[in-house]
């Protein structure tokens, strides 16, 4: 019986050297393997913002340095330096509007800063950079936890169906949905998976197909408008995907594409499941009507990799994400467990504090 301890990445999204944060560039993947260093907040907010590293959860993750880099080489926390923790808290918390785990992690960030600041610590920046560690060691703890509920939903030897990109490339440990499907490959309850390119990003071709050739999961990729003919002619077990922000209703933001998504497995009676971690559930959004959806540049839709696709003059649209209604998701995976509707009760019971 393999052990959900031992399921570990070749490669780390991120890693600390020194004063530095290390961030391996998914704009060049599958390509070339290559770390972005980053040693300011400035730095790291620019990252987020370009892609360079993307995932709700990593994005947390590399707030949280970001924010610990501002106070860099500060022993104590003086005037001066609150007000800089302040400018890149604002500065981070403005680089990606829709996932709520960078305004979760900037909000932990704070409350220690605030602790450390109020007990006179003398080693201020260096226990800042220490919580930001904790930050991203206790995700991979929460990955690892969705994989053991998530798999435990899936029949053996079905093929699955996801979109975008929800593993390593996404989170600090092995992934939110891509996590769940890689342990339930190790467990004989994935034989096959269909990744969705995801348009326009192509986070489905280029990532996902990268990590599970990586985990050595068979996989067949196809372009976002086949998922109902291979849903109608083969035997998908389920769907699983990712979210950026669930409210308290359960409706659930996650990449563009994803509604769609719902709405077919719902036609065809495939369970669909959304997987994530406590820190995207977002209890102060009553509904999926009141997350900020991000709208990218048009010209992402129009070009690919700077090749222009549309005729000169051509205009686009481009809502980065969108909103499942709750009525369609059958059960979402957490740390803390598998909710099910309704979903408004029982994520106020989980999360009365």
């Amino acid at each position: 019986m393999p052990k959900l301890s031992a399921l570990k990445d070749k490669v780390a999204p991120l890693y600390r050297r020194g004063d530095a944060v290390y961030f391996l560039d998914q704009l060049a993947l599958p390509g070339k393997v290559a770390y972005r260093r980053c040693a300011t907040p400035e730095a790291v907010a620019h990252a987020i913002r370009a892609m360079v590293l993307r995932g709700a959860p990593l994005i947390g993750c590399a707030a949280a340095y970001g924010y610990a880099l501002a106070a860099k080489g500060a022993a104590v926390c003086d005037g001066r330096l609150w007000a800089r923790l302040d400018r890149a808290e604002r500065l981070l918390a403005a680089s990606r509007p829709t996932a709520v785990n960078l305004f979760w992690a900037l909000r932990a960030m704070r409350a220690k800063a605030e602790d450390l600041r109020a007990s006179g610590s003398r080693t201020f920046y260096r226990s800042l950079l220490a919580e930001a560690d904790a930050v991203t060691r206790e995700d991979v703890e929460v990955n690892r936890r969705m994989a053991g509920h998530g798999a435990k939903l899936l029949p053996k030897g079905g093929a699955l169906m996801t979109i975008c990109n929800t593993g390593a490339l996404a989170t600090a440990g092995i992934g939110t949905a891509l996590g769940v499907i890689r342990w339930a490959h190790e467990l004989g309850r994935a034989k096959l998976v269909y990744p969705l390119e995801t348009r326009p990003y192509l986070q489905g071709a280029r990532l996902t197909m990268w990590e599970l050739a990586q985990a050595g999961i068979p996989s067949r990729l196809i372009t976002d408008g086949m998922a109902a003919h291979i849903m109608k002619t083969e035997r998908i077990a389920a769907v699983l995907t990712g979210a950026d922000r669930v409210a308290a209703n359960g409706d659930a933001a996650n990449k563009i594409g994803t509604y769609g998504l719902a709405l077919l497995a719902k036609a065809h009676g495939i369970p669909f499941y959304v997987v994530a971690p406590s820190s995207t559930v977002d209890m102060k959004t009553a509904h999926g009507g009141d997350i900020v959806i991000e709208e990218r540049s048009e010209a992402e839709v129009l070009e690919v990799r700077g090749l222009r696709l549309a005729p000169a003059g051509a205009r686009a649209r481009h809502p980065a994400f969108d909103v499942t209604p709750a009525r369609l998701i059958t059960g979402l995976v957490t740390d803390r467990g598998v909710f099910r509707a309704p979903y408004g009760p029982a994520l106020r019971k989980a999360f009365k504090s």
